[in-house]
């Protein structure tokens, strides 16, 4: 059976959109048009994904996703936020809390039915129970706290090894330098989100070849989608 997802928006053309394109794939679909709403349908409903617009009347899309992310029983719902094209400060904000991706408006249904795909895609992958996370040739021993790559080890500082597991740990998630900051918390380190572009110019040049991490303009880094 196909997932089941929740739209949240209040425009109802776009709400009508989404909901058409979704369901002719053969998604299970619910709306809402409220904010109000979309936490009713929440706490009746198991969904695996939420497509959530952040401008909403009353309770908006913001405060949406972080009560759904402080909901321990909920919290592992991917949100994708829904947002327009020109507010990069909001993309940002939505994935500081919580959001998992993004799609601006206007947005055309190919690109819509790609990110779901994609969102639906990582969700069950619990990175944090396995030894040794792979990603083509490179190698994370996270018991050892060793790194290689085609069997060569890589030496990186206690750091610079955190920031590469948080990201390649979600590949293809994009990553805030605030998101990466927190990763290291309670590490014994010290970290701003100012600092984390130096360090991450250090760790690609110690990865060499093996660098897989990508720029995000104006959000970010996300580590590349490898295949093995």
């Amino acid at each position: 059976m196909k997932e089941k997802i929740l739209v949240v928006d209040d425009e109802k053309d776009i709400l009508e959109l989404i909901e058409y394109n979704l369901s002719k794939n053969g998604y299970r679909v619910q709306t809402a048009a409220s904010g109000e709403d979309a936490l009713e349908l929440v706490k009746e409903n198991d969904y695996d994904l939420i497509m959530l617009d952040l401008m909403l009347p009353g309770v908006d899309g913001f405060d949406i996703c972080k009560i759904i992310k402080s909901d321990k029983q909920k919290a592992n719902i991917p949100i994708v936020m829904v947002t327009a094209k020109s507010d990069e400060a909001d993309r940002v904000a939505g994935l500081e809390i919580g959001a998992d991706h993004y799609v601006t408006k206007p947005f055309s249904p190919r690109e819509l039915l790609a990110i779901v795909k994609a969102t639906l895609r990582r969700r069950p992958a619990i990175e944090e129970e396995k030894p040794i996370i792979e990603r083509g040739d490179l190698k994370i021993h996270i018991g050892r706290h060793e790194v290689t790559f085609r069997g060569k080890v890589i030496e990186l500082t206690h750091l610079e090894f955190r920031i590469l597991l948080t990201l390649a740990k979600k590949p293809g998630w994009v990553m805030t330098r605030y998101q990466i900051v927190d990763s290291t918390r309670g590490e014994g380190v010290s970290v701003t989100d100012r600092s984390i572009d130096v360090h991450i110019v250090s760790l690609r040049k110690k990865l060499g070849e093996a660098d897989y991490i990508e720029t995000v303009r104006g959000v970010g880094y996300k580590f590349k989608e490898i295949y093995n």
